[in-house]
């Protein structure tokens, strides 16, 4: 299975659930993750998807350590049976 469609699975999802999950694009500020996961009462958590057993790259894994440090969730999808506990993890926050 190829990146985009386990990154297609996970948004299909989020809406499902009721929230949106649009492309995250941070120009002049690469390797921040692919999506945002806004979720319905205020929740949210970033997604780097990754096609299976892909790791991200170092300035990723870097920027995801400097997210988490400011108390954000981020999380590496590379399965499409992470989706619905990623996103269960996210609505209990």
């Amino acid at each position: 299975m190829r990146e985009k469609d386990i990154e297609r699975k996970f948004v299909a999802e989020v809406k499902r659930r009721g929230g949106i999950c649009p492309k995250w694009v941070s120009s002049g500020f690469d390797g921040m993750p692919d999506r945002i996961a806004l979720l319905p009462g205020g929740k949210s958590g970033f997604v780097e998807a990754k096609a299976p057993g892909e790791k991200p790259r170092p300035l990723q894994a870097s920027r995801h350590a400097l997210l988490r440090r400011l108390g954000f969730r981020v999380y590496v999808l590379d399965d499409p049976a992470q989706i619905g506990g990623i996103i269960d993890e996210i609505q209990s926050t």
